[in-house]
């Protein structure tokens, strides 16, 4: 019998998107998909809507607005599936999505996630006659800084192989169900501490740490309204753009090691200065972010302590992602034929067979 997937989907004031989103998610060729959908206390339609199609998906419903990273920790909590396919209500999928990402699980038992390739949506979540790249997996520079492979590149064939990437942007990412109980920390997978943006990111670090690959699939396509990027980022609400900022820093204190602390000292530092002197001189709301880091260094710790002890890669292994131009390994069928999955810690692996 086919694996089930579990699609979750966390809302908030998404009423112009989620009717495409859900359709494309019904729409999928793949026989075995649940649907897992948390609003965050939307004012917009969105929870009414969601009612009418209350016979086809599991509905949860948040009093307040508790994040993306612990609306989907709830979500995920509620789902059932072998795989968790985390998607948002400004995304939408090609048919064969689902069924391309699971075709490609199957090449290499050290694959904990999986992306396709995300293409830019228009405002309303149609589909532009130019075809743009949003994201095909993520990667990091030395600076400390993530950016989507591709993105706003042309969709001429570029990152057309399968390759193995550092990892996968949330707003339409395949989780294995085993990698989510080994990556989690006590208080979820998706740390609720970043409340918004780049929890993705932060669990991509983390499973690379722990031995887990991501692989990038092209032929499963799907389609992405970015709405947080450089150019309109001084157009965001505030608390979105205070909330990057402080993630950037929870992110390192929770990952960071000294040996790759030394390879990028220098440009991770000059990358903080202009941080700070953008806070202080033209993003004033921003400045709330340093206060907030401070609050929950002692507790970013603790989540550190629970990965640190478990470790099964080392700094050279981890350094080789940090770099200025998009890094990725290719994928060998070969190679990953003869890997061993990743080890899980025995109390994880304990909770993922009781399932």
């Amino acid at each position: 019998m086919e694996p089930l997937v579990s699609v979750a989907i966390v809302t908030c004031d998404s009423r112009r998107f989620i009717a495409a989103c859900l359709d494309s998610v019904f729409q999928q060729t793949y026989p075995r998909l649940e649907v897992v959908v948390l609003d965050n206390a939307s004012t917009d339609g969105t929870w009414e809507f969601l009612e009418t199609r209350a016979d086809r998906i599991r509905l949860l419903r948040s009093p307040v607005n508790i994040g993306f990273a612990a609306g989907q920790n709830e979500a995920i909590r509620c789902s059932r599936g072998d795989w968790v396919l985390t998607l948002n209500p400004d995304a939408r999928l090609e048919p064969d999505f689902v069924s391309r990402l699971l075709e490609a699980a199957d090449w290499d038992p050290r694959v904990g996630v999986l992306c396709g390739k995300l293409l830019r949506a228009a405002p309303d979540l149609g589909i532009p006659a130019e075809r743009r790249i949003d994201s095909a997996g993520i990667y990091f520079t030395p600076s400390l800084r993530h950016f989507d492979r591709g993105w706003n590149e042309p969709d001429d064939g570029r990152y057309g192989r399968p390759e193995y990437v550092f990892g996968a942007s949330a707003a339409a990412a395949l989780y294995r169900r085993e990698m989510i109980d080994d990556v989690a920390c006590s208080d979820g997978f998706f740390d609720p501490d970043f409340f918004v943006y780049r929890e993705d990111a932060d669990v991509a670090w983390r499973a690379q740490w722990l031995g887990w690959k991501c692989l990038y699939v092209p032929g499963a396509v799907g389609y992405h309204v970015r709405r947080m990027v450089a150019q309109r980022r001084r157009r965001a609400p505030a608390p979105l753009r205070m909330h990057s900022v402080k993630n950037r820093f929870l992110m390192r204190i929770k990952n960071m090691t000294p040996g790759l602390r030394r390879r990028c000292a220098l440009p991770a530092l000059t990358r903080d200065l202009l941080i700070l002197g953008g806070a202080l001189s033209l993003e004033p709301a921003c400045l709330p972010a340093f206060w907030h880091v401070a609050a929950l260094r002692r507790r970013a710790l603790a989540k550190r302590a629970e990965i640190a002890g478990r470790r099964r890669v080392g700094d050279d292994d981890i350094a080789v992602w940090f770099s200025w131009k998009p890094a990725a390994r290719p994928f060998s069928a070969s190679d990953a034929e003869s890997a061993p999955a990743p080890a899980q810690a025995p109390a994880l692996a304990a909770n993922a067979a009781a399932r």
